[in-house]
Protein backbone atom coordinates (compact mmCIF):
# COMPACT_ATOMS: atom_id res chain seq x y z
CA UNK A 1 0.00 0.00 0.00
CA UNK A 2 1.15 3.44 -0.90
CA UNK A 3 0.67 6.98 0.80
CA UNK A 4 0.19 9.89 -1.21
CA UNK A 5 -0.30 13.50 -0.45
CA UNK A 6 -2.89 15.99 -1.66
CA UNK A 7 -2.31 19.78 -0.84
CA UNK A 8 -5.50 21.38 -0.77
CA UNK A 9 -4.74 24.55 0.43
CA UNK A 10 -2.80 27.27 0.52
CA UNK A 11 -3.37 29.06 3.36
CA UNK A 12 -0.88 29.40 5.91
CA UNK A 13 0.11 31.24 9.09
CA UNK A 14 2.63 33.36 6.85
CA UNK A 15 0.77 34.01 4.76
CA UNK A 16 1.73 34.75 0.62
CA UNK A 17 5.29 36.10 1.39
CA UNK A 18 6.03 32.60 3.47
CA UNK A 19 4.31 30.13 0.94
CA UNK A 20 6.93 29.40 -1.86
CA UNK A 21 9.61 28.79 0.68
CA UNK A 22 6.29 27.07 2.95
CA UNK A 23 5.76 24.44 -0.61
CA UNK A 24 9.14 23.73 -1.10
CA UNK A 25 9.42 22.22 2.84
CA UNK A 26 6.10 20.23 2.44
CA UNK A 27 7.00 18.60 -1.07
CA UNK A 28 10.63 18.11 -0.17
CA UNK A 29 9.83 16.47 3.53
CA UNK A 30 6.99 14.44 1.63
CA UNK A 31 9.56 13.39 -0.86
CA UNK A 32 12.32 12.62 1.79
CA UNK A 33 9.51 10.80 4.45
CA UNK A 34 8.68 8.11 1.13
CA UNK A 35 4.97 9.67 -0.06
CA UNK A 36 4.67 7.68 -3.11
CA UNK A 37 2.80 10.85 -4.97
CA UNK A 38 2.23 14.52 -4.32
CA UNK A 39 -1.28 16.31 -5.69
CA UNK A 40 -2.65 19.60 -5.91
CA UNK A 41 -6.15 20.16 -6.61
CA UNK A 42 -6.94 22.15 -9.71
CA UNK A 43 -9.32 24.95 -8.68
CA UNK A 44 -9.44 28.55 -9.01
CA UNK A 45 -11.10 29.23 -6.12
CA UNK A 46 -10.92 27.11 -2.64
CA UNK A 47 -13.72 24.97 -2.35
CA UNK A 48 -16.14 24.63 0.57
CA UNK A 49 -15.24 21.68 2.01
CA UNK A 50 -12.21 22.63 2.98
CA UNK A 51 -12.47 26.88 3.29
CA UNK A 52 -14.27 29.77 2.12
CA UNK A 53 -13.57 31.14 -1.41
CA UNK A 54 -11.31 33.75 -0.37
CA UNK A 55 -8.82 31.08 0.73
CA UNK A 56 -5.65 31.17 -1.26
CA UNK A 57 -5.41 28.85 -4.25
CA UNK A 58 -3.04 29.05 -6.46
CA UNK A 59 -2.96 27.57 -10.29
CA UNK A 60 -2.51 24.09 -9.82
CA UNK A 61 0.36 23.22 -13.23
CA UNK A 62 2.06 26.45 -12.28
CA UNK A 63 2.35 24.82 -8.84
CA UNK A 64 3.24 20.98 -10.13
CA UNK A 65 6.42 22.60 -11.95
CA UNK A 66 7.50 24.12 -8.98
CA UNK A 67 7.44 21.44 -6.56
CA UNK A 68 9.01 19.41 -9.17
CA UNK A 69 11.99 21.78 -8.99
CA UNK A 70 12.10 20.78 -5.27
CA UNK A 71 10.84 16.88 -5.21
CA UNK A 72 12.97 14.10 -6.78
CA UNK A 73 11.28 10.65 -6.73
CA UNK A 74 7.26 11.32 -6.14
CA UNK A 75 4.68 11.68 -8.96
CA UNK A 76 2.83 14.76 -9.71
CA UNK A 77 -0.69 15.21 -10.64
CA UNK A 78 -3.69 17.13 -10.04
CA UNK A 79 -6.46 15.70 -8.08
CA UNK A 80 -7.67 16.13 -10.75
CA UNK A 81 -8.14 19.16 -13.52
CA UNK A 82 -11.90 19.92 -14.63
CA UNK A 83 -11.57 18.75 -18.15
CA UNK A 84 -13.21 22.44 -19.18
CA UNK A 85 -10.53 24.38 -17.54
CA UNK A 86 -7.93 24.14 -20.80
CA UNK A 87 -7.63 23.27 -24.01
CA UNK A 88 -7.22 19.88 -24.88
CA UNK A 89 -3.97 20.71 -27.21
CA UNK A 90 -2.41 22.83 -23.99
CA UNK A 91 -3.37 20.45 -21.22
CA UNK A 92 -1.54 17.81 -23.65
CA UNK A 93 1.40 20.03 -23.98
CA UNK A 94 1.17 20.75 -19.89
CA UNK A 95 1.52 17.62 -18.69
CA UNK A 96 4.26 16.47 -21.26
CA UNK A 97 6.24 19.91 -19.69
CA UNK A 98 5.94 18.50 -16.50
CA UNK A 99 6.95 15.66 -17.25
CA UNK A 100 9.88 16.24 -19.51
CA UNK A 101 10.86 18.67 -16.21
CA UNK A 102 9.96 16.47 -13.72
CA UNK A 103 12.56 13.46 -14.90
CA UNK A 104 9.18 11.48 -15.80
CA UNK A 105 7.35 12.03 -12.90
CA UNK A 106 4.13 13.21 -14.81
CA UNK A 107 0.69 11.91 -14.62
CA UNK A 108 -2.55 13.49 -15.87
CA UNK A 109 -5.44 13.32 -13.04
CA UNK A 110 -8.48 14.68 -14.84
CA UNK A 111 -12.30 14.51 -14.44
CA UNK A 112 -15.35 15.85 -15.86
CA UNK A 113 -15.15 19.24 -13.39
CA UNK A 114 -18.14 19.85 -11.14
CA UNK A 115 -17.70 23.65 -9.78
CA UNK A 116 -19.85 26.02 -11.62
CA UNK A 117 -19.51 28.78 -8.99
CA UNK A 118 -15.74 29.44 -9.81
CA UNK A 119 -16.11 28.76 -13.56
CA UNK A 120 -18.48 31.54 -13.75
CA UNK A 121 -16.64 33.41 -11.00
CA UNK A 122 -13.69 33.58 -13.69
CA UNK A 123 -15.66 33.55 -16.52
CA UNK A 124 -15.21 30.01 -17.71
CA UNK A 125 -18.22 28.38 -19.58
CA UNK A 126 -19.33 25.59 -18.08
CA UNK A 127 -21.45 23.34 -20.34
CA UNK A 128 -24.28 20.66 -19.24
CA UNK A 129 -22.83 17.42 -17.66
CA UNK A 130 -23.64 15.62 -20.73
CA UNK A 131 -21.59 17.66 -22.91
CA UNK A 132 -18.79 17.80 -20.03
CA UNK A 133 -18.51 13.95 -20.29
CA UNK A 134 -18.09 14.45 -23.56
CA UNK A 135 -15.41 16.94 -23.61
CA UNK A 136 -13.77 14.49 -20.96
CA UNK A 137 -13.51 11.99 -23.71
CA UNK A 138 -12.05 14.37 -26.16
CA UNK A 139 -9.48 15.59 -24.01
CA UNK A 140 -8.24 11.61 -22.75
CA UNK A 141 -8.08 10.86 -27.00
CA UNK A 142 -6.33 13.93 -27.79
CA UNK A 143 -4.18 13.45 -25.17
CA UNK A 144 -2.95 10.28 -25.97
CA UNK A 145 -2.81 10.84 -29.86
CA UNK A 146 -0.07 13.87 -29.12
CA UNK A 147 1.41 11.84 -26.90
CA UNK A 148 2.15 8.79 -29.78
CA UNK A 149 3.15 11.01 -32.09
CA UNK A 150 0.51 10.99 -34.14
CA UNK A 151 -0.12 14.60 -35.75
CA UNK A 152 -2.68 13.57 -37.95
CA UNK A 153 -5.79 15.99 -37.69
CA UNK A 154 -8.47 15.50 -34.88
CA UNK A 155 -11.81 16.22 -35.96
CA UNK A 156 -14.52 15.83 -32.70
CA UNK A 157 -17.29 17.04 -31.91
CA UNK A 158 -16.12 19.47 -29.32
CA UNK A 159 -12.71 19.75 -30.75
CA UNK A 160 -10.92 20.07 -33.72
CA UNK A 161 -7.01 20.24 -34.00
CA UNK A 162 -5.39 20.61 -37.89
CA UNK A 163 -2.02 19.70 -36.74
CA UNK A 164 -1.83 18.32 -32.87
CA UNK A 165 2.32 18.21 -32.81
CA UNK A 166 3.49 17.74 -29.69
CA UNK A 167 7.43 18.54 -29.13
CA UNK A 168 9.10 17.27 -26.69
CA UNK A 169 7.58 14.32 -26.24
CA UNK A 170 6.78 12.91 -22.61
CA UNK A 171 9.82 10.94 -21.56
CA UNK A 172 7.19 8.56 -19.50
CA UNK A 173 6.35 5.25 -21.92
CA UNK A 174 3.93 4.83 -23.07
CA UNK A 175 3.00 7.77 -22.00
CA UNK A 176 2.20 9.87 -18.80
CA UNK A 177 -0.50 7.64 -16.85
CA UNK A 178 -3.97 9.18 -16.81
CA UNK A 179 -6.17 8.81 -13.81
CA UNK A 180 -9.81 9.65 -13.96
CA UNK A 181 -11.31 10.93 -10.85
CA UNK A 182 -14.93 10.41 -9.36
CA UNK A 183 -16.72 7.32 -9.05
CA UNK A 184 -19.65 7.75 -11.14
CA UNK A 185 -20.97 4.06 -12.24
CA UNK A 186 -22.09 4.75 -15.84
CA UNK A 187 -20.01 7.56 -17.26
CA UNK A 188 -17.12 7.79 -15.17
CA UNK A 189 -15.96 4.45 -14.63
CA UNK A 190 -16.95 2.91 -17.77
CA UNK A 191 -14.21 5.83 -19.51
CA UNK A 192 -11.50 4.71 -16.37
CA UNK A 193 -11.96 1.22 -18.34
CA UNK A 194 -11.99 2.63 -21.33
CA UNK A 195 -9.05 4.76 -21.43
CA UNK A 196 -7.40 5.42 -17.74
CA UNK A 197 -4.61 3.57 -15.53
CA UNK A 198 -5.77 4.44 -13.04
CA UNK A 199 -9.00 5.42 -10.82
CA UNK A 200 -9.60 7.36 -7.55
CA UNK A 201 -12.80 6.92 -5.53
CA UNK A 202 -13.75 8.73 -2.05
CA UNK A 203 -13.65 6.44 0.69
CA UNK A 204 -16.85 5.11 1.81
CA UNK A 205 -19.63 2.68 2.55
CA UNK A 206 -20.03 1.50 -1.36
CA UNK A 207 -16.45 1.40 -2.04
CA UNK A 208 -16.44 -2.13 -2.93
CA UNK A 209 -19.66 -2.08 -5.15
CA UNK A 210 -17.88 1.15 -6.69
CA UNK A 211 -14.80 -1.49 -7.51
CA UNK A 212 -17.19 -4.07 -8.56
CA UNK A 213 -19.16 -1.64 -11.53
CA UNK A 214 -15.55 -0.86 -12.47
CA UNK A 215 -14.65 -4.42 -12.47
CA UNK A 216 -17.93 -4.72 -15.19
CA UNK A 217 -16.92 -2.17 -17.30
CA UNK A 218 -13.60 -3.55 -17.87
CA UNK A 219 -15.16 -7.18 -19.20
CA UNK A 220 -17.23 -5.16 -21.19
CA UNK A 221 -14.42 -3.06 -22.40
CA UNK A 222 -12.27 -6.28 -22.78
CA UNK A 223 -9.97 -4.41 -20.13
CA UNK A 224 -8.11 -5.90 -17.20
CA UNK A 225 -9.34 -4.90 -14.45
CA UNK A 226 -6.02 -5.86 -12.51
CA UNK A 227 -3.80 -3.43 -14.61
CA UNK A 228 -5.94 -0.41 -13.58
CA UNK A 229 -3.93 1.19 -10.45
CA UNK A 230 -7.36 1.98 -7.54
CA UNK A 231 -6.49 4.64 -5.05
CA UNK A 232 -8.55 6.00 -2.81
CA UNK A 233 -9.23 9.20 -0.88
CA UNK A 234 -8.10 9.51 2.59
CA UNK A 235 -7.32 12.17 5.37
CA UNK A 236 -4.62 11.83 7.41
CA UNK A 237 -4.70 13.05 10.92
CA UNK A 238 -1.46 11.75 12.98
CA UNK A 239 -3.71 13.05 16.39
CA UNK A 240 -5.72 9.96 16.23
CA UNK A 241 -2.40 7.83 16.38
CA UNK A 242 -0.72 6.50 13.50
CA UNK A 243 -1.65 3.10 14.51
CA UNK A 244 -5.50 3.91 13.33
CA UNK A 245 -4.22 5.25 10.10
CA UNK A 246 -2.53 1.49 9.33
CA UNK A 247 -5.48 -0.08 10.54
CA UNK A 248 -7.36 1.99 7.88
CA UNK A 249 -4.86 1.23 4.94
CA UNK A 250 -4.87 -2.27 5.56
CA UNK A 251 -9.15 -2.58 5.21
CA UNK A 252 -8.27 -0.30 2.01
CA UNK A 253 -5.65 -2.84 0.86
CA UNK A 254 -8.00 -5.88 1.46
CA UNK A 255 -10.75 -3.96 -0.86
CA UNK A 256 -8.03 -4.03 -3.88
CA UNK A 257 -6.69 -0.17 -3.30
CA UNK A 258 -3.20 -0.15 -4.34
CA UNK A 259 -2.77 3.66 -2.56
CA UNK A 260 -4.35 6.33 -0.37
CA UNK A 261 -4.03 10.03 -1.60
CA UNK A 262 -5.27 12.81 0.67
CA UNK A 263 -4.89 15.70 2.78
CA UNK A 264 -2.56 15.63 6.40
CA UNK A 265 -4.13 17.79 8.71
CA UNK A 266 -1.55 20.58 9.88
CA UNK A 267 0.92 19.46 6.93
CA UNK A 268 2.12 23.03 7.50
CA UNK A 269 4.48 21.93 10.48
CA UNK A 270 5.88 19.06 8.56
CA UNK A 271 5.79 17.00 11.81
CA UNK A 272 2.92 14.91 10.43
CA UNK A 273 4.66 14.18 7.24
CA UNK A 274 7.99 12.74 9.13
CA UNK A 275 5.63 11.02 11.88
CA UNK A 276 3.85 9.37 8.77
CA UNK A 277 7.06 8.22 6.87
CA UNK A 278 8.47 6.62 9.97
CA UNK A 279 5.61 5.02 11.75
CA UNK A 280 3.14 4.18 8.56
CA UNK A 281 4.85 3.63 5.27
CA UNK A 282 7.09 1.20 6.48
CA UNK A 283 4.37 -0.77 8.14
CA UNK A 284 1.81 -0.17 4.85
CA UNK A 285 4.48 -0.63 2.53
CA UNK A 286 3.84 -4.34 2.16
CA UNK A 287 -0.06 -4.47 2.33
Amino acid sequence: MKVGLQINGFTYPGGPATLGADLAAIAKTADDAGFATITVMDHFFQIGVVGPPEDDMLEAYTTLGYLAAHTSRAKLLTLVTGTIYRQPGLLAKIVSTLDVLSGGRAWLGIGAAWNDEESRGLGFPFPPVAERFERLEETVQICLRMWSGDEKPYNGRHYQLERPLNRPQPLSRPHPPIMIGGGGEKKTLRLVARYAQACNLFAGPDLARKLDVLRAHCEAEGRDYDEIVKTVYYIYDVTQGTQKIVDDLGHLAELGFSEALGMVKDVHRLTPLETIGAEVIPAVAAL
